[in-house]
């Protein structure tokens, strides 16, 4: 498997961030653009539910039309495709490189941002409020971090582009004050740039989110976040046919450690943990 260069280390530890180039190759990044429009078209769960940041069961997304904004969840029964990202070199290498063999897979979603005057863009960190109070050491393994791949360029600011705080997963932002809550032009932001193909692996405790969009085109990704075991997955049910389907690898990062569920399990992991998830 893959690791970390040097300075890819380096970047990880100091920024929270790494930028990897052409993770998909162009046909893949067109067939994943189309699959989203077909996805969008189709039931599946989109947001709407009763609480804050809750999704809701919908027939489709809320507009059909292929650049009008979309956030869907839990893609995997949408196509083996989807679900081959999960395991998939070099960004899964990478990924284990920095997270260790414990993990699991936690989430998939597909969003699409439409060019408008109205959204301003926001920040925030994964995993609510915990994440932006729990510190861990600086040579810890994260407790969980994401994988977002591109399918539209960004290559200009205020374009839809995924905005970070280099350095925040380290370093406390007081977001309690709303005059001083980070956003995408406030100090200290930076607006990412990339190609469509490109990936970027941050931590889930990074501040991030997305710019406006000014750009005349909607901006396409895909997210797929993993996690520590002991957190636990939150995010997918598969249907039978997906299920069978599954690599021994995919199998046991979608919780499948080979019995039932019983109490301690996902706390103490398999002996074989390290090398179905090393391939070994």
């Amino acid at each position: 498997m893959q690791t970390l260069t040097d300075q890819q280390r380096r970047q990880w530890d100091d920024d929270g961030y790494l930028v990897i180039e052409k993770a998909l190759s162009n046909n893949e990044v067109a067939f994943f653009g189309d699959e989203l429009d077909r996805v969008r078209l189709v039931p599946g769960w989109e947001p709407g539910g009763d609480a804050l940041g809750h999704y809701a069961w919908l027939d489709g997304a809320k507009s059909s039309d292929p650049e009008g904004f979309m956030d869907r969840r839990d893609l995997l029964n949408y196509g083996q495709d989807f679900v081959d990202l999960i395991d998939r070199s070099p960004i899964f290498d990478l990924i284990v490189d920095v997270m260790g063999p414990h993990i699991m897979f936690s989430m998939s979603q597909a969003i699409v941002r439409p060019s408008t005057e109205a959204f301003e863009g926001y920040t925030h960190t994964d995993g609510g409020e915990g994440l932006r109070e729990i510190r861990v050491t600086d040579d810890s393994h994260p407790i969980a971090m994401k994988a977002m791949y591109l399918l539209t360029d960004v290559e200009d600011e205020d374009c839809g582009g995924f905005t970070v705080f280099p350095g925040s997963h380290r370093n406390p932002i007081e977001w309690r004050d709303e005059d001083r809550r980070p956003h995408p032009h406030a100090e200290g932001a930076r607006q990412l740039q990339g190609k469509a193909g490109d990936c970027y692996l941050f931590a889930h405790s990074l501040w991030h989110g997305p710019a406006p969009n000014r750009s005349g085109r909607a901006r396409k990704t895909l997210l797929y976040n993993y996690c520590q075991m002991f957190v636990r997955s939150y995010d997918h049910e598969l249907t039978p046919e997906v299920n069978a389907a599954l690599n021994p690898r995919q199998r046991r990062l979608l919780g499948d450690l080979g019995h039932g569920f019983r109490p301690g399990s996902y706390f103490y992991v398999p002996e074989d943990q390290e090398a179905v998830i090393l391939g070994t």
